[in-house]
């Protein structure tokens, strides 16, 4: 069944074997077939509706096997089929007569004793009454068809003509959705949004790329942007598995993709960004270490209380239950730290940059990102799972130290990686031998002692 996965086969040659049972379904998932010789082995059954979707494909040899039923009406429509062999199974029926099966020549259906009909180069008999009334009975059906298919297409036209009407006439209940206004974002919106990518507009710099602030010019929405630093390495398998990852998950505490820039700029370059909402109160990196990243001038310095702290930690929590057992497809983040949690106005935390994350080997996607996904990159130095070093599998349980790490932070104010931390001496350890409950709480009980006093 997992031939599936192969998407970007071009040539399958099994044939001479003594493989039995039906062809899967999931053959049909290889797109990109040119090639598929499956002949000379004990198939059976008849041939899944799933091939119609190999509409490349130019040889298919199923001969000397023990197919049975009639031969499906959709290899009419392969046009670049240019060989096709079927001789020597049990198929019955009326042979078709349109597409490959014009050519006697390239078509090879002898040894099947029940097939009638088709061109007279086939040299088959004529098919009963029965058969006739079933083709004409195809034709009835393949007619409603085309008059359902134009009924289908002038419905969609009209409903584009009232659509844009509406759009003239009540411009205010236009939906400002960016999945609707730039479904494909290019990268000239994306430099006049960033004001040329100015510096006035960098939010930070990671590994993989720069983010910055923009306002889309259509609807004046903000946006945050992460273009990506092609040239590091890496960079274009992280845009390729964060895209993946996005498009798969949604969850109120995930940061949310509006949408891709995938092309060239203007000077020949390949050029890929990625599209978020803006998070305006930054990360919570920015409000941990107020004193260690920049602010504007005149502007307060950042403060969140110990409330605050809490639903911060509960969302990321929440985030983490969602990526590892609600997913479809559970998700390893593999890069959990404050400058990945971004909180927006209502300093609700999100979690995102997904450009290291990984699947659980075993899971239906594990071979598209744990494969693009560099294998030396693990995480941040600090954050990550001290096993990751000597080559550990990558688990859930990463993610977990990751969070735990970040609670320590959150509660102390120290980052894993201070400059107070040496000899041997390390957060936890830090943790372990002071009073937590007076490092913690005390301030917070002084407050509220004071308060009413």
């Amino acid at each position: 069944m997992e031939v599936g996965n192969l998407r970007f086969l071009t040539a399958l040659d099994i044939s001479e074997n003594m493989l039995g049972g039906e062809i899967p379904n999931s053959l049909g998932d290889c797109v990109a077939l040119v090639s598929l010789r499956i002949g000379d082995n004990s198939f059976h059954g008849s041939i899944p509706q799933s091939i119609k979707s190999l509409r490349g494909i130019e040889e298919l040899d199923l001969s000397h096997n023990n197919f049975s039923g009639e031969i499906p009406q959709f290899l009419e429509v392969f046009r670049f089929l240019k060989v096709l062999n079927l001789s020597y199974n049990n198929f019955e029926g009326m042979l078709p007569r349109e597409g490959v099966f014009e050519n006697a020549t390239t078509t090879s259906i002898i040894g099947n004793a029940k097939l009638c009909g088709g061109l007279p180069e086939f040299q088959l008999p004529k098919c009963i009454s029965g058969s006739s009334k079933s083709r004409k009975v195809h034709h009835v059906l393949r007619l409603s068809a085309f008059v359902i298919c134009g009924l289908l297409v002038i419905s969609l036209v009209l409903a584009i003509l009232y659509l844009s009407w509406c759009k003239k006439q009540v411009p205010e209940l236009v939906s400002s959705s960016i999945d609707v206004l730039c479904p494909n974002i290019s990268y000239g919106t994306i430099l006049k949004a960033t004001n040329g990518f100015s510096s006035t507009n960098l939010v930070g710099v990671g590994s993989f790329g720069s983010v910055y602030k923009g306002v889309l010019e259509d609807n004046g929405t903000n946006v945050a942007v992460k273009v990506l630093h092609l040239v590091g390495r890496g960079a274009l398998k992280s845009f390729i598995v964060e895209c993946e990852v996005l498009r798969n998950i949604r969850h109120r505490n995930l940061l949310k993709i509006m949408t891709v820039c995938s092309g060239v700029d203007y000077q020949g370059n390949d050029f890929k960004a990625i599209v978020y909402d803006f998070m305006d109160n930054g990360s919570l990196e920015q409000w941990l270490h107020p004193n260690a990243t920049p602010s504007h001038e005149n502007e307060p310095p950042k403060k969140v209380n110990f409330i605050e702290r809490i639903n911060i930690a509960t969302s990321v929590a929440f985030a983490l239950d969602y990526l590892h057992h609600q997913c479809h497809n559970p998700i390893i983040h593999c890069d959990l730290k404050p400058s990945n949690v971004p909180l927006d106005a209502h300093m609700v935390a999100h979690v995102g940059d997904f450009g290291l994350a990984k699947f659980p080997l075993g899971s239906s996607l594990d071979t598209i990102a744990n494969h693009m996904s560099s294998m030396g990159l693990r995480g941040t130095i600090g954050y990550a799972l001290p096993e990751y070093a000597m080559g550990c599998e990558v688990l859930r349980e990463g993610d977990v130290y990751s969070f735990g790490v970040l609670l320590l932070e959150m509660f102390t104010g120290l980052s894993p990686t201070n400059d107070r931390f040496k000899d041997n001496m390390t957060l936890h350890n830090f943790v372990a031998m002071v009073n937590v409950v007076e490092w913690v709480f005390m301030p917070y009980v002084q407050k509220l002692e004071g308060a009413f006093s």
